[in-house]
């Protein structure tokens, strides 16, 4: 087995979107090739609903998928095509924009005030640009966990993992994307198929991912030390090693197949050439964004 090295490891930023909403930035509107398939990752979680409940007014998409996975609180959404509905606290809405829709997420607090979600935008190849919109939901009860003899847990979200497929399918890049809970002083490896991009965010207790090529982690120098809001991309390899400290560790665990195409972005609308990006702001202006559905 080949360990995956730590290739860079970074913190979430804070940042602000929507009309005014609080949240970390893990990674956006950078050089999209070393995350490929994937173009940005927000963590939105506060307890203060006065930093969240703004929300993020109506919007266009076009390329593009988002995935917004929430763990307290909810996000009610509406859209273009008439669909409305909640993403409840464990549940998770893959959204495939494809062609485009304008949709709206308004985030709202549990009985405490606490809100906290993720979203992850996942670029759509060439062939898909202009598929037609298509929305998966699952609630947190049809999100299968798997756990091992040590008590690690799994919540297999997409992918295969342990012998357990995830409910959400048909995804281009074929993306495994998981919520790990190790417990504490636990060593665990995680298999990650090689030709995959890969990156790790911790939101939950800490622990150290192995840094070498290797399995060496009882080694100092060959780990790297993560806690709440650390975002790991690794390198080549096919597993992840960590080990939880003396309070555990969560962390969402996401891999992809590169698409290795060209990428041209602009805000909520990710194409492959400059002439597609400004086609598609040009029918945001005239009202033709939008296509009928077959």
């Amino acid at each position: 087995m080949s360990i995956r090295a730590v290739k860079k490891m970074s913190r979430s930023v804070e940042t602000m979107e929507g009309a005014g909403v609080h949240l970390r930035r893990g990674f956006g509107f950078g050089d999209p090739r070393e995350v490929d398939p994937f173009l940005l990752f927000d963590d939105f979680r506060n307890d203060v609903p006065a930093a969240y409940e703004a929300g993020f007014p109506w919007h266009p998409h076009r390329g593009i998928e988002t995935i917004t996975y929430v763990l307290a609180g909810e996000v009610e959404h509406a859209d273009s095509l008439g669909n409305r509905g909640t993403i409840g606290a464990g549940a998770v809405q893959w959204m495939t924009a494809g062609s485009g829709i304008v949709h709206h997420e308004m985030p709202k607090g549990d009985a405490v005030g606490r809100m906290h979600g993720f979203q992850l935008w996942g670029n759509l190849p060439s062939s898909l640009k202009m598929t037609a919109p298509r929305y998966q939901e699952i609630a947190g009860a049809g999100i299968p966990e798997v756990q091992d003899d040590d008590g690690t847990r799994v919540k297999v979200i997409c992918g295969e993992f342990w012998g357990q497929k995830g409910p959400v399918d048909g995804v281009a890049a074929e993306p495994m994307y998981l919520d790990v809970t190790v417990p504490a002083g636990k060593l665990k490896r995680l298999p990650v198929e090689t030709t995959r991009h890969a990156f790790a965010y911790v939101f939950d207790g800490a622990g150290k991912f192995s840094n070498a090529s290797e399995p060496q982690a009882v080694k100092t120098e060959s780990v790297v030390d993560a806690g709440n809001h650390s975002l790991l991309l690794f390198d080549r390899g096919n597993e992840v090693e960590v080990r939880a400290g003396e309070e555990g560790i969560r962390f969402l665990l996401v891999s992809g197949k590169p698409l290795g195409e060209p990428v041209a972005w602009r805000g909520p609308i990710v194409m492959n050439t400059q002439e597609e990006l400004r086609q598609a702001f040009a029918e945001l202006q005239n009202g033709s964004f939008l296509k009928p559905r077959g």
